[in-house]
């Protein structure tokens, strides 16, 4: 379930009429960490999974090369869902320690931090080991536009997408949070074993810092998107290697690091 049709009132130049709208749906997921609440996200449902993966893979929850263990313990049909993950202690990574406190929202992916030090990201600088064609870029973004089905009728999802050295979209994910695509994406290849093959990320709007951080645990080495790109977001991929690149759309792009 991600999208539900809602009754409007349309205005159009003075005149206006009932119309039922296609709306992406926005719902709670709580998960639970061997039966402990860890934290709750907003996200539209589906791919749960994988959001969960990718988000404990990204917070240095859980990097073990082995599948996870999930458990539903709630579902309900507004898409609300408590979801309990088994993880062997001996498995579990120091992000644990910091553990979130706060609601974690579908437009910020770092509102549960509790100190400025818990946004702070550490590791070797990539080193990216090819050449990448900035032509390919349009035809990249054409092929997610076209699989961006949520979109297509609500107008109000978010996209990531993964690609290979090849230019080949490994895979696509929607969400109504940008950075819950993007743990979407990532914990399916995580899960699929394949996150390797990846060299590059799409994403539908705008690249804030959370995105970067993302990219660089992931050893994502390019990120392409289709607005702008904040400071920080700009300022870190400096610092972790990471080739940014904002307001690709048609036969323009900004490179705006490495």
């Amino acid at each position: 379930m991600q999208i539900l049709n809602y009754e409007g009132l349309q205005i159009n130049n003075g005149d206006s009429k009932k119309v039922n709208d296609a709306l992406v749906v926005e719902a709670a997921l709580q998960i639970n960490i061997n039966s402990e609440p860890y934290t709750v996200v907003m996200r539209t449902p589906g791919d749960d999974f994988e959001l969960i993966r990718g988000l404990l893979y990204a917070e240095d929850i859980y990097k073990n090369i082995k599948n996870l263990h999930f458990e539903i313990i709630e579902k309900r049909e507004n898409g609300f869902s408590t979801i309990n993950v088994l993880i062997p202690k001996n498995y579990i990574g120091k992000g644990y320690l910091n553990k979130r406190t706060l609601l974690s929202v579908s437009s910020c992916g770092i509102c549960g931090k509790q100190k400025l030090e818990d946004i702070s990201v550490t590791g070797k600088k990539l080193k990216p080991k090819f050449s990448f064609d900035t032509k390919k870029l349009k035809q990249l973004f054409s092929e997610m536009t076209e699989k961006q089905e949520t979109f297509d009728l609500s107008g109000g999802s978010h996209a990531a997408a993964l690609f290979n050295k090849d230019y080949q979209i490994l895979a696509l994910k929607e969400d109504i949070g940008r950075h819950n695509a993007v743990d979407k994406v990532i914990g399916q290849l995580l899960n699929d074993n394949s996150l390797k093959q990846t060299i590059g990320m799409l994403v539908s709007g705008r690249v804030s810092y959370e995105i970067i951080s993302k990219a660089f645990i992931a050893k994502i080495p390019v990120v392409v998107a289709v607005s702008a790109c904040s400071t920080l977001a700009v300022d870190f991929a400096k610092e972790f290697g990471i080739c940014l690149i904002g307001f690709s759309r048609g036969n323009k792009a900004t490179i705006y690091s490495n």
